[in-house]
């Protein structure tokens, strides 16, 4: 009897279809604790997620690209952003807008993708109203002190901005209960971080009763 080489294709899973159910991955934390370094690791490492691009009226810092690391907007492009209903969520922070566009989100589901979300803790708030079914992340610093070695090795901010931030990290730091999992961004390692996030979503993709997203 001759053998045929070729592999088997798998018969299909009754669970394949609940591990392609698409995912809301919001990702929070206090400023300075790296979420942008582990937003860039976790882009190089699968690129069927889609990453929200955040609304800002900020102004661009050097090394930014509109689009990229943000949607640079006016104040007056924002607002009537705002009065359209145009943003999953939306806030003041530090003296400027921050907002996150809906239908790029919704867009992105409906292709079955999951879509990772980078919010302040404020932002995660008002999304977990609006999609509880979301997994939640807080990315926290090894220590408070590391946090302001962070913010000031960034040299973004002035003294006093510094320590507004720092006190908004304290009480943001309060607000584990908002989160489904913690994950602490070790300083110099955020691909041990980027490891803890992947494999949370990996375990929310083998739960027996899915997330299912309703936006």
């Amino acid at each position: 009897m001759t053998l045929d080489p070729r592999p088997l294709s798998p018969s299909p899973s009754p669970f394949d279809e609940l591990r392609a159910t698409p995912l809301l991955v919001v990702l929070s934390g206090p400023s300075g604790v790296g979420k942008d370094a582990v937003l860039a690791q976790m882009k190089g490492r699968d690129g069927s997620r889609y990453f929200a691009v955040t609304a800002t009226t900020r102004p661009r810092r050097r090394g930014e690209a509109d689009g990229v690391d943000y949607l640079f907007l006016s104040e007056d492009t924002f607002r009537g952003m705002v009065k359209r209903g145009e943003f999953l969520e939306h806030a003041q922070v530090y003296g400027y807008r921050y907002g996150v566009p809906k239908e790029a989100v919704r867009s992105a589901l409906a292709k079955g993708m999951d879509v990772v979300i980078k919010v302040d803790v404020q932002g995660a708030a008002t999304i977990k109203r609006q999609v509880p079914q979301g997994i939640f992340i807080f990315l926290a610093p090894p220590s408070m002190e590391e946090l302001e070695k962070r913010l000031r090795k960034r040299r973004t901010e002035t003294d006093l901005d510094l320590q507004r931030r720092l006190a908004t990290a304290e009480e943001e730091m309060s607000s584990l209960s908002l989160f489904d999992y913690a994950v602490v961004n070790q300083s110099g390692r955020p691909d041990w971080a980027v490891a803890q996030i992947d494999a949370i979503i990996m375990a929310e993709k083998c739960r027996v009763e899915p997330r299912r997203i309703q936006l």
